[in-house]
């Protein structure tokens, strides 16, 4: 009989982190595996929808997490004995080649091209990006080479680990289909209001997106689900003139999600021109063509290709305020164009951009693997 049992690993990520939980723990759960995950938030071991978390404890800082949390990790997944670990974090690399030495199977799953993010750290100098990014690229393709395959959430990361290593597949962040849209209609005729949903920093334009909502027409608002990370750049912000059109939401779960997607006019993802950003698919675009919101999106090559070419939205250019206030404006003054606008990012992503086809690319390698 094929292996059957596996353990999801991940020292950064929460327990209910949609990509590893709801959809790839979920997806080899009901492909009837035995599926664990463990997890470092000091919340306590559970069961959720027949999937086992055990957790090893919220580290006191950073240091502490690379110090302690990956060895608590690597002696949980030892005792665990499953057939097959998915690893999650760069920073659990180690912990992978020490797994493979004990002769188990092991999964890298490249949520992010890490040497391309560092070049993008601001608090770092940039001479010492380099270095650092370099240093560990190098590090990344010796160390992946030994894994018996990687998955990679974009197909550009999938292209660099393809020169690495040979079974390296492209798993998607896509939505699920029918989870962030009400069957209930709220017509767009009713709703003025533009949302964004995720972390609030410099580089993912929350500035501009504050100051776009400012010079607006009419009487939208932005709504933003999301906390900040930057304490400087929160107070700078909330000093802005289009902070009075800002509600902060905070962190949302996912049915909060749902209701927010769907009494908003439109959704922003306008992120900067970093190397880390350029070619990623960011999951909240896709997520908000599955609730059927029109897109005023970064005017990256990529992006253009995906919101042009299904005609579901703008593209803008992030780093221009007056840029994005003329999207916003364009659909809150014809409410009609935004709805069709969202009717065919929704197709879209029933057609192309969902997790039910890159469900069968993850299970088709599990499936492999447990030959």
């Amino acid at each position: 009989m094929g292996k059957k049992s596996v353990a999801h690993l991940t020292s950064v990520h929460s327990r209910s982190d949609t990509r590893i939980f709801h959809k790839e723990c979920r997806s080899l759960r009901s492909a009837s595996f035995t599926v664990s995950l463990i997890v470092a938030d000091g919340k306590g071991d559970q069961e959720d929808s027949g999937i086992s978390i055990y957790d090893v404890g919220r580290p006191r800082n950073r240091f502490d997490r690379m110090l302690n949390t990956g060895n608590l990790i690597l002696r949980k997944a030892s005792n665990l004995d499953a057939d097959i670990y998915h690893l999650h974090d760069p920073e659990l690399i180690p912990i992978g080649l020490k797994l493979k030495k004990l002769g188990k199977k092991v999964i890298f799953d490249a949520h992010e091209d890490v040497p391309k993010q560092i070049l993008s750290k601001p608090y770092l100098n940039p001479v010492v990006r380099k270095l650092i990014s370099k240093a560990f690229e190098k590090y990344e393709a010796w160390a992946c080479k030994k894994f018996d395959a990687i998955v990679a959430a974009t197909p550009f990361i999938k292209n660099k680990f393809l020169l690495i290593n040979e079974i390296t597949i492209d798993v998607n962040n896509y939505p699920i289909l029918g989870e962030l849209k009400n069957v209930s209609h709220n017509s767009f005729i009713n709703r003025r209001d533009v949302c964004y949903i995720g972390g609030l920093t410099t580089v993912r334009g929350i500035k501009e997106l504050v100051l776009a909502i400012g010079a607006a027409k009419g009487n939208s608002r932005l709504k933003i689900a999301g906390t900040f990370s930057e304490k400087n750049l929160e107070v700078e912000i909330k000093r802005a003139a289009g902070w009075a059109r800002v509600d902060v939401l905070g962190w949302l779960d996912r049915e909060g999600v749902r209701t927010l997607l769907n009494s908003s006019l439109a959704g922003l993802v306008t992120l900067h021109p970093t190397p880390n950003y350029i070619d990623a698919l960011p999951v909240k675009m896709f997520e908000y063509m599955s609730a059927g919101l029109p897109v005023i999106a970064s005017n990256f090559p990529g992006w253009r290709e995906i919101i042009e070419g299904n005609d579901c939205g703008i593209c803008v250019d992030p780093l221009d305020p007056e840029s994005i206030a003329a999207a916003i404006d364009t659909l809150t003054q014809d409410p009609l164009e935004a709805e069709r606008m969202g009717s065919n990012g929704s197709s879209a992503v029933n057609l192309r951009y969902n997790w039910q086809i890159e469900k069968e690319k993850l299970l088709n390698l599990y499936s492999m693997l447990r030959e």
